[in-house]
């Protein structure tokens, strides 16, 4: 088992990703935003499912297999890439709405509000190379089994992501209050987060081509 010093600076490091934005974070926002906190926290029992893949994956060592072949991780990078150009061009395009903007739209049941939460972490790549690139530095083989100590560190990323997220879907609602009645406010979140939402894209592109 990792001891205490390296539980508290991957908490720590753990705390400092989950706080920062990213397509996950993106996605329950505008889910709580739009529907209501309920189905932002669904969402976010699919984006933690995603997460707890991925670690498996990682512990397992299957995550190595698929960054040693290119085509494989490519494929997804460019999967997560059309997928958010796709979110983007829904913020902008004309007559478009943003996800920030409560409106009258046939709600997402639970079990699609679901599916689209794990989708949007699957599709980010980023999760396995953070598993793949973090958690070897924070594990000791003398310390006992490698794969006891990933899904341990592993846990304490997924609880921490979990919790700040949960956090977030929460109080997302409440902009929600400001936004209303307010149409210069929502076409500059519209536009702005298109505009994220395609800077992320455009990252993931390069960032797969290296």
């Amino acid at each position: 088992m990792p001891d205490s010093s390296q539980l508290i600076a991957f908490s720590l490091l753990s705390l400092g990703m989950a706080l920062t934005p990213g397509p996950n974070m993106l996605y329950l926002v505008s889910r709580s935003l739009s529907q209501g906190r309920t189905a932002g926290l669904i969402s976010l029992i699919g984006v933690a499912l995603g997460f707890v893949f991925y670690l498996f994956c990682a512990a397992a060592g299957i995550t190595t297999l698929m960054l040693a072949v290119p085509y494989a991780y490519e494929a997804l990078c460019f999967g997560g890439v059309i997928y958010l150009l796709y979110l983007a061009w829904q913020a902008i395009k004309p007559g478009g709405v943003s996800p920030f903007q409560v409106r009258d739209l046939p709600k997402d049941g639970p079990k699609k509000l679901f599916m689209m939460g794990l989708v949007t972490n699957l599709l980010n790549p980023k999760i396995a190379i953070m598993y793949l690139s973090l958690l070897p530095q924070f594990i000791t083989p003398a310390h006992g089994s490698v794969m006891t100590q990933s899904l341990i560190l592993g846990s304490i990323q997924i609880v921490t992501s979990i919790t700040i997220n949960a956090a977030i879907a929460i109080s997302a609602a409440y902009i929600a209050k400001f936004l209303t009645g307010r149409p210069a406010w929502i076409l500059v979140q519209r536009w702005l987060m298109g505009g994220v939402l395609a800077g992320l894209a455009v990252r993931m592109a390069f960032e797969a081509r290296r």
